[in-house]
């Protein structure tokens, strides 16, 4: 049942000799000191719900730092609890507990014990919410789960997809991604996305070994390939159109100003003019345009040919 704080009674002096005033978070570093440091946790008394709402309205009025702690302290075993329900994710354990403690003390310093629910009850969405920041932070350095929804997104498609028996390491049937799309009000793409980016198991270096570690096994990043063009290829083409244009614009002057204007209008932009309009500006027939057009591009290309030999062949011209 909820506590309600003015309808409870409560005697300090048994609240003060049944709790410890001088509890303190033990430290945790590192995957080695875990055991210990659950081992540690057990030793704290879980409070009742008359010393936990005392010591929450000491710190509450008082600003009581050993009231906090006692607080603290006296939950540590539900933060390790929710914690261990994120080991999934390749993160360390000991990380997460930490992270589940900030929450913790988060919740401790906004809760309102004159509401009438359990310190448990709503600091567990703290926690919840400082280990899941500190998972979408560290899991990728690609940024994910920015809106509300991609979140929701990431931290349910595993347990989605057990329920769906969805057990193969590939992309997912369509109808199981329209399941989760509707159940979680997000875009289908996004579950095809997010399925795609959590099968490669977060960021991966390109120096790990390809045979765990076998001599001469070779990287990761040696087995990747680039199917863009080669450099040298990009810079030839690159000189060679620079070469052409030079080129065409030299041959252009073999022409005269109608047959470059109609030889530019036709071929060379990228709407090019019909035979009639041209017509109309020059006042002429259709026909005539294209005759003209036809003579003009083949003075063009005679004028290309000689300029190509005559930069081939230098001192023949």
């Amino acid at each position: 049942m909820p506590i309600r704080g003015p309808a409870i009674e409560v005697d300090a002096r048994k609240v003060g000799k049944n709790v410890s005033t001088k509890a303190a978070v033990p430290a945790l570093s590192g995957e080695q000191s875990l055991n210990r440091y659950l081992s540690e946790i057990k030793k704290y008394p879980v409070l009742t719900a008359e010393q936990e709402y005392m010591l929450a309205k000491r710190y509450e009025e008082h600003e009581d730092p050993e009231a906090a702690s006692q607080l603290v302290s006296s939950h540590l075993r539900l933060v390790a609890k929710i914690a261990m329900g994120y080991r999934g994710y390749g993160l360390p354990v000991s990380d997460l507990i930490s992270e589940g403690n900030v929450g913790l003390m988060q919740g401790v310093k906004k809760f309102e014990a004159d509401r009438g629910f359990r310190l448990a009850t709503y600091a567990m969405w703290w926690i919840k919410a400082s280990i899941q920041e500190y998972i979408l932070r560290s899991w990728s350095l690609v940024k994910m789960g920015t809106t509300a929804a991609q979140k929701k997104l990431f931290f349910n498609l595993r347990r989605m997809k057990k329920q769906l028996e969805a057990y193969d390491d590939s992309d997912l049937h369509p109808d199981d991604v329209t399941k989760i799309a509707t159940d979680l009000g997000v875009p289908e793409q996004e579950v095809v996305n997010m399925n795609r980016r959590m099968m490669m198991g977060g960021d991966g270096s390109l120096n790990t070994p390809m045979r765990n570690g076998e001599e001469g096994a070779g990287e990761w990043q040696d087995w990747l390939t680039d199917d863009g063009p080669l450099q040298d290829e990009t810079v030839a083409d690159a000189e060679e159109a620079h070469v052409r244009h030079e080129m065409l614009v030299e041959a252009m002057d073999s022409l005269n100003e109608r047959e470059q204007h109609i030889l530019t209008e036709r071929r060379l932009t990228e709407s090019p003019q019909t035979l009639e309009e041209l017509s109309q500006v020059y006042d002429v027939s259709r026909e005539r345009i294209r005759q003209i057009e036809v003579r003009a591009f083949e003075k063009l290309q005679k004028a290309m040919q000689r300029i190509a030999g005559d930069r081939l062949m230098p001192g023949m011209a």
